[in-house]
């Protein structure tokens, strides 16, 4: 008898390439159901203050939707979809659900223990989407590929951007700080290296790997990055530690003429802060993937600045992330129906 599998997919998962990872994985010991929601081409819910929705951040689509579409099938796979306490009320047969995600922020996770529902993601899966896409930040904001196609655009030629006074340096001869030495963080240190570039590191609670610490690459104090660095990357996760690390004081820090960039999570810094730094000259210039408000309003100051670089939070948004986290959610499934212990519990 084969088991049951709810696949709930959407317009960047895509449920095809789930069920392609888990016939590879599981064999034809699974039968898949399929549903795709309109996600990204419409945007997530955040469940902060939405009834019936607690513990839940980020999701597309409803409970309603989920149950109709899970029936009793004892694993539900999926990207967004909103697995709240209803849910679990709801489907006593539901035994595993796997999230491709870094984290279920999409699962209410203390009624899934108390229903006995065992959940997991998939950690690190867009880690090389996110290292590569900060180079190209770096890039575009240090050697004015962002002022250059902006002006181009509007028909301005701009040849004063070749001045001494308005180019940038190269990687080459920078000193970049990275702040966050995990998944991401590491995989940006790598690229960094082949370079050429003076790379400083920020975490307290990870040692250098013995392969950079060889090459060079030096373990050091925020303050010492703030003040040392001709870019600061960002790449820590959101802890009560980390939240708001980065203000008024610590851009003040920075050095003049420094850029500021942030792939990982708007909750990280603080944006009227940095607006203010910008505004005024002290920092060079920033590159922002992600916002304290998703979607930006229009009328936000920043989005108004010259010297800033922007992206609606697409660092992650490879098609190797896509076949990383199905490959990854579909071994979860295996081991379950296996019996082996999983690999990212949450």
């Amino acid at each position: 008898m084969r088991t049951e599998v709810a696949i709930i997919g959407d317009r960047f998962m895509l449920s095809e390439m789930f069920a392609a990872a888990l016939h590879e994985a599981c064999g034809d010991r699974i039968v898949c159901r399929s549903l795709d929601l309109p996600w990204p081409d419409e945007p997530m819910e955040h469940g902060y203050t939405v009834p019936g929705m607690e513990g839940l951040k980020e999701y597309m689509g409803t409970p309603e939707q989920v149950l109709a579409h899970l029936g009793d099938a004892p694993i539900l796979v999926t990207h967004l979809a909103p697995v709240s306490r209803s849910v679990f009320e709801a489907a006593p047969d539901l035994k595993l659900v796997a999230v491709s995600r870094g984290g279920p922020v999409n699962v209410a996770m203390d009624a899934a223990a108390t229903h006995g529902v065992l959940v997991v993601n998939t950690p690190g899966r867009n880690a090389s989407a996110v290292a590569e896409f900060t180079i190209g930040a770096i890039l575009a904001e240090t050697r004015n590929i962002t002022r250059g196609h902006d002006a181009l655009r509007k028909g301005d030629y701009r040849g004063d951007l070749y001045r001494a006074d308005v180019t940038g340096d190269e990687l080459s001869e920078m000193t970049v700080g990275i702040i966050g030495y995990g998944a991401v963080g590491t995989r940006v240190v790598r690229l960094l290296r082949a370079f050429g570039t003076r790379i400083l590191v920020c975490d307290p609670y990870v040692q250098l790997s013995a392969d950079d610490a060889d090459a060079g690459v030096e373990h050091v104090s925020l303050e010492t990055v703030l003040r040392q660095s001709d870019v600061v990357s960002l790449h820590p996760r959101v802890t009560e530690e980390t939240r708001g690390m980065i203000g008024a004081r610590e851009l003040a820090e920075m050095k003049p003429g420094a850029v500021l960039v942030n792939t990982a999570r708007g909750p990280l810094m603080d944006y009227d802060a940095l607006y203010d730094s910008l505004e005024t000259g002290h920092l060079g210039g920033a590159m922002l993937e992600t916002f304290a408000i998703e979607p930006t309003p229009p009328d936000w100051p920043l989005l108004q600045l010259p010297n800033v670089t922007l992206t609606p939070h697409i660092a992650g948004a490879s098609l190797k992330t896509v076949r990383i986290a199905a490959a990854k959610a579909a071994e979860e499934v295996r081991r379950w129906l296996d019996g082996e212990p999983p690999v990212s519990p949450c």
